[in-house]
């Protein structure tokens, strides 16, 4: 029997995939030898081998590209084999403890600095589990027990055992006394509440009386503490201003007295080293005679560039004449 699966598409051009529905293939229970298993197509990707189940952390895995090279196969197999031999030989060289006595052996001990304790015993827990019965009992019937002994009646009149007028008077008495007591106690009870609230209406009007003295008397105090604090601090600003007063006129005495003997000397000093001067002095000296000392020595210029051009003209004239006397002898 054939299944067969199509495809094919809608009228909106999306692609359906159906196929007819088919039973499961019995397996067998066991996996089968290998040479009697068949290749198989598997539909389901779980029942794949090729497909790795559970944790791969620990599991070797192959490089995608193996090696291929025989001589670096066999390379590698003699760096290991050699790698061993020489673990081997260490192992050999290494030196060992010694035997043990005659009737003595060697135990482990712990050499490090926090003991351990070792046990071969493994801890376990035993941990059990009761299921329900598989079928609830039945209850169990009433106890009826067997009826014993015989049956026996007998008839009374009306006012033989008891009569109501005469054996509810004491009960009505005591109800009644019980009535009025319970109510005089509540009288008495809410007259005690009374007394008691206008005890403690008094009281809180007392209490509030004194807390109203308490607090004047405390704002009285703050008062007077304040002014008195008030009063210290001018007190003090009074003295400190007194004291500063009575520095300061020692000081002005002290320097009035420093500088009585002292002025005149500074005076003295700078008027000789000419800090202090007249005005018209000092323009007369300053002013007037540079400018008259300059006027007189361009007179006194002007007038000996006369006298030398007059003692030329004279000379010159005296040569002349002495010439021409010389020329008329």
């Amino acid at each position: 029997m054939a299944f067969v699966s199509q495809g094919q598409r809608d009228p909106k051009g999306n692609y359906i995939f159906s196929s007819r529905p088919r039973p499961v293939e019995n397996r067998s229970r066991y996996r089968e030898p290998r040479h009697e298993q068949t290749h198989i197509t598997f539909g389901n990707i779980m029942h794949d081998r090729r497909v790795v189940r559970g944790n791969t952390y620990a599991q070797h895995i192959l490089p995608v590209m193996a090696p291929s090279d025989p001589d670096e196969v066999q390379r590698q197999q003699e760096n290991r084999r050699r790698n061993i031999a020489r673990k081997r030989g260490k192992e050999l060289l290494r030196t060992r403890t010694p035997e043990a006595l005659q009737g003595r052996k060697h135990i482990d001990v712990q050499t490090e600095r926090y003991l351990e304790e070792l046990s071969d015993v493994i801890v376990a827990k035993d941990i059990e589990c009761q299921t329900d019965a598989f079928l609830d009992r039945p209850a169990s019937p009433l106890f009826i027990p067997a009826k014993s002994g015989r049956d026996v009646e007998t008839q009374i009149e009306e006012g033989e055992l008891f009569d109501f007028n005469t054996e509810v008077q004491p009960v009505l008495e005591v109800l009644v006394g019980k009535v009025i007591e319970q109510s005089l106690w509540e009288v008495m009870e809410e007259e005690e509440l009374a007394c008691l609230r206008t005890q403690q209406r008094v009281f809180e009007e007392l209490r509030n009386n004194e807390l109203a003295e308490v607090m004047r008397l405390q704002e009285q105090e703050r008062r007077r503490s304040e002014e008195k604090e008030r009063r210290m601090a001018q007190q003090k600003e009074v003295l400190k201003k007194e004291k500063e007063v009575a520095e300061k006129i020692a000081a002005r005495a002290y320097t009035q007295q420093y500088l009585s003997g002292l002025l005149p000397a500074v005076f003295t000093s700078l008027r000789s080293q000419g800090y202090f001067y007249d005005p018209v002095q000092n323009d007369i000296e300053t002013n007037f005679i540079p400018w008259l000392m300059v006027e007189v020595y361009n007179s006194l210029e002007r007038r000996y560039t006369a006298r030398h051009l007059l003692d030329t003209i004279i000379h010159d004239v005296v040569q002349k004449r002495l010439e021409m006397f010389k020329e008329a002898e």
